[in-house]
């Protein structure tokens, strides 16, 4: 079945509501406003948890249900609720009306469709049965002992969810999007004298349980992990002080999102609260980086056909070159900025208002090859994955914990080090970029992003990266 008429018959037909009539109840909710939207969702999700052999927790949860919101000017009004009755969302229009007075006038027009697909409709949680899961994460647990005497943990999930969602605007136009998302992730405990160590590696998308689940793919997912419990073994005491970085592919390119693409999201930047606020047509990084957020990857975690207000998503270049050439968008900020949306409208469900948000940010690859990149570097820090971070928009300063790194010596990798943290601002860090690989990743398909309270499927990326003059907190004395 096409995806609309599959988010038609689960949020219409199954529901009992029709068409026509929710169509009148949000052009009278939306009377004298400037825009807004009637959300629906359906959504089917799942996780299962082995821990040490043992299935540790196994949930499956069914939600749905509507958002109604009217816009006017920079005020929302929003009501929503689980209950899909015409009833319902009719009580919730009597609220969002209290929102009057758009300057504008007149309804924003809605978004036009492009129709195109960047996954397919099905739904991944019927393709498993709950004792085949199982007996995976169990294959897993058993193969992760016997590759290595030192394994004292094991810790395995496989999750997956399927997201209906339509979006109706008060000329009765309707935007359908049916999202499937599979994950993968596993950690191992490494134990050797009295010394412990951790390792973990994840993979998913828009894809279903069978690209995450052949033989090859999560033996490989645990030969990663127990490579990284193993460096981290034998890691020293990471250094501090100020010196050249350089950033390994793919994941880390989680720090480009925190310390650089949150600060072009279009409400800090209409706010004038972010470091590129009033930057457009400016330098904010060195020549030769280009970032991009694109939503239109087919299968990965963080592509969506459409974004949560209806808008077909796009390829937005950030910055070109070191050049500051445009912000992220959804409709409120770029009516307000007198722009065009980008598709960065999204929400984690229907209690959620639209926000903007990044969908798969990453900077274009270069023309160096990544072996010159360490080799031009005479002591340096060479981080390959991180961890936890912290940004403050505002100004732009980071704080990174690297999971995996290694000192760079005379232009060659050393020892692992443990504890390093990488500091700086990210405009800054951005204007210090030497060098950039022609080795572009994106990461594996892990990636989270929560802001003002909501979590969202997103994907980071980059190529090999040196960057002078980073401050490093390390714990070598």
């Amino acid at each position: 079945m096409p995806h609309a008429a599959q988010a038609h018959d689960l949020l219409f037909v199954r529901a009992g509501l029709d068409r026509s009539r929710l169509t009148r109840i949000v052009a009278d909710a939306l009377a004298g406003a400037d825009d807004g939207e009637l959300f629906l969702e359906y959504r089917q999700s799942e996780t299962v948890v082995l821990d040490d052999g043992r299935i540790k927790s196994a949930n499956f949860d069914t939600a749905h249900g509507f958002g109604l919101r009217a816009v006017a000017g920079e005020a929302h009004g929003y009501a929503h609720g689980s209950d899909l009755s015409e009833e319902a969302i009719a009580r919730a229009a009597a609220t969002v009306t209290a929102v009057r007075g758009g300057h504008s006038g007149h309804l924003a027009a809605a978004p036009v469709g492009t129709g195109r697909r960047l996954y397919a409709d099905f739904n991944p949680l019927t393709q498993m049965g709950f004792e085949a899961k199982v007996a995976l994460l169990g294959e897993i647990d058993a193969y992760a002992r016997a590759r290595d005497p030192r394994v004292t943990q094991v810790s395995a999930s496989l999750s997956g969810s399927w997201q209906a969602v339509a979006i109706l605007r008060s000329d009765g136009s309707l935007a359908a999007d049916i999202r499937p998302m599979v994950r993968l992730n596993v950690s191992i405990v490494l134990s050797e004298g009295e010394r412990m160590e951790t390792g973990g590696h994840g993979l998913g998308g828009r894809v279903g349980y069978d690209s995450v689940t052949s033989a090859a793919t999560w033996r490989n997912s645990v030969d990663e992990a127990l490579r990284q419990a193993d460096v981290n073994l034998g890691s020293i005491p990471a250094p501090a002080g100020e010196m050249p970085v350089v950033l390994g592919p793919g994941w880390p390119g989680v720090m480009l999102h925190e310390a650089v693409g949150h600060g072009l999201e279009g409400d800090f930047n209409r706010k004038e609260t972010s470091a590129f606020s009033g930057r457009i047509g400016e330098r904010v990084a060195a020549r030769g980086v280009t970032v991009v957020d694109d939503g239109t990857l087919p299968d990965r975690r963080g592509s969506i056909s459409i974004d949560d207000e209806g808008t077909p998503s796009g390829r937005t270049v950030l910055i070109e070159d070191g050049i500051l050439t445009g912000y992220l968008q959804d409709r409120l900020n770029a009516r307000l900025m007198g722009v065009a949306a980008t598709g960065n409208g999204r929400r984690q469900s229907f209690a959620h208002a639209p926000i903007p948000r990044m969908t798969n940010t990453f900077m274009l690859g270069g023309d160096a090859d990544p072996a010159e990149i360490l080799a031009s570097v005479k002591r340096g820090l060479y981080a390959v994955n991180f961890g936890g971070g912290q940004v403050d928009i505002t100004n732009g300063k980071f704080v990174f914990s690297a999971s995996e790194a290694y000192l760079i010596e005379n232009g060659k990798i050393g020892p692992a080090v443990k504890g390093a943290t990488l500091i700086g601002n990210g405009p800054d860090a951005m204007s210090r970029v030497m060098m950039v690989g022609n080795d572009l990743a994106l990461d594996p398909g892990i990636g989270t992003c929560g802001k003002d309270g909501q979590g969202v499927p997103v994907g980071v990326g980059q190529p090999t990266l040196r960057i002078d003059g980073l401050t490093v907190g390390g714990t070598a004395v």
